[in-house]
């Protein structure tokens, strides 16, 4: 088995000990899944173009919880004692062999994808645990647990990401173009390395959202709408509803 086959076998292994680890844990506090009510939280996977981050913030504003794009790295800097800008090579990005190769032989500062991984994984989970949180791509909706966390897959015709592109970065439709294949290209391929998944597989979520329909505020009053759905069917009935869900 070679090293990217290594590293994405720890990185499932990692989340399944992560998720029976909880289930223990609740077990011995005397306490059932149904009589515990579990915090949510939402994992949004993107197609580049789709407006995530925009979408990701309208989101979080609506709920009043925190959102984790970029703040994902800083979270892990942090907990690695390095600077963001080492670890913004490696996330969402497969690094080859031979780069790091080139890169210790240079002495060139550098975090190991397979570390940067592990630690991500372990700061998702972690504010998963404390839900009411918006995290955005790097994996999570192959990470979190499925139960509580509701799963959406933002997608639109490749024409509409493109122009939407165009608008954002200023850029003609070709240069547009060739960024959206390439961190399409990239977000899959760090996915189905680290985490044996296919992110366009549609039975990984429980929400696709053609975003070229929908405006801002549309698109995250659906979601609220589903993750709404997804609470209430996993929630007692004789439970109260989440506070952030309830008044929303």
């Amino acid at each position: 088995m070679n090293t990217r086959n290594r590293s994405a076998r720890a990185s499932e292994a990692l989340v399944r000990a992560a998720s029976h680890h909880g289930a223990a844990a609740l077990m011995h506090s005397g306490e059932s899944q149904s009589d515990k009510r579990r915090p949510f939280s939402i994992a949004i996977s993107r197609e580049a173009g789709t407006r995530g981050p925009a979408i990701a913030k309208a989101l979080a504003d609506r709920l009043g919880w925190p959102m984790y794009d970029h703040e994902l790295l800083e979270l892990v800097a942090r907990d690695l004692k390095v600077r963001v800008k080492l670890l913004e090579n490696v996330d969402e990005h497969h690094v080859t062999w031979l780069q790091e190769c080139v890169e210790a032989f240079a002495a060139v500062p550098a975090v190991r994808e397979g570390k940067y991984v592990r630690h991500l994984i372990e700061t998702m989970l972690s504010l998963a645990a404390r839900g009411n949180c918006v995290i955005v791509g790097r994996g999570s909706p192959f990470v979190l647990p499925p139960a509580t966390t509701l799963r959406v897959r933002l997608m639109a015709p490749l024409d509409d990401r493109v122009a939407a592109v165009c608008r954002e970065q200023n850029v003609p439709w070709v240069e547009a173009a060739q960024w959206v294949e390439q961190v399409d290209r990239e977000r899959a391929q760090f996915v189905r390395l680290h985490f044996l998944r296919d992110a366009d597989d549609p039975r990984y979520y429980d929400l696709l959202l053609n975003t070229a329909q929908f405006s801002l505020t549309d698109c995250a009053e659906l979601i609220v709408a589903s993750l709404r759905a997804k609470s209430c069917e996993h929630t007692p009935a004789t439970k109260a509803q989440p506070e952030a869900l309830a008044t929303g």
